[in-house]
């Protein structure tokens, strides 16, 4: 199973831990073993394979969509938009992925309180990163929100980086959402209580 970069060290204090009850109370060893393993499950990498192609916008996130509305968005699309928000719960992959291929145009970081991921206030209030691609002179945005458990975002590229649908966008750890902006005229394929597979389930097209 390939692991996240960023989970090595959580896992390595994860089975130090539980060497230490091992021998020094065995009892707890045994509690214990299931959160060890739950810290590799969590920062699991897996290869994803999926629709590709320039149409598609693909899910950048494992998870549930917890809501499709139509918002405002003005930082990278400037006016109306639709947004898909897919929150993602600690049992998920928590690494993240381009919906689109193109050239990061925008990126912003902006600290926040850590509430629960799934509210609505959350794409505002709580800690986000924001990452603006344009794809075939089309923009959307993405922007990855921390939550109540999850207290670092790892956002991988900067402005003017390449980078191609599917592939890593960064990470969140350890409960979270992320929500995708698009300009009005795309073509929603996803709603409320869909589960997605990020850098899989295609949750838009260009029209």
């Amino acid at each position: 199973m390939r692991i996240a970069r960023e989970g090595w060290p959580w896992i390595a204090l994860a089975w130090a831990i539980e060497l230490a009850l091992i021998a020094f109370f065995w009892p707890a060893a045994i509690v214990w073993l299931l959160v060890a393993c739950w810290v590799i499950a969590f920062f699991r990498d897996p290869l994803r394979d999926g629709p590709r192609g320039d149409q598609l916008i693909i899910s950048p996130a494992d998870g549930r969509v917890v809501s499709v509305i139509s918002i405002d968005e003005p930082k990278v699309l400037g006016g109306p938009a639709k947004r898909v928000s897919i929150f993602m719960n600690v049992f998920n992959v928590h690494v993240n992925r381009y919906p689109v291929s193109g050239t990061i145009v925008f990126r912003d970081y902006q600290r926040g309180v850590f509430g629960h991921a799934g509210r609505e206030k959350a794409a505002l209030e709580n800690e986000h990163s924001d990452v603006g691609i344009e794809s075939h002179r089309r923009k959307l945005l993405t922007r990855q929100i921390a939550g109540s458990v999850a207290r670092r975002i790892v956002t991988d590229h900067q402005v003017g980086a390449v980078v191609a649908q599917g592939d890593r966008m960064g990470l969140i750890r350890f409960g979270s959402r992320v929500d995708v902006f698009l300009p009005e005229t795309a073509n929603i394929l996803v709603k409320e209580g869909d589960v997605t597979a990020g850098g899989v389930t295609v949750i838009a097209e260009w029209t």
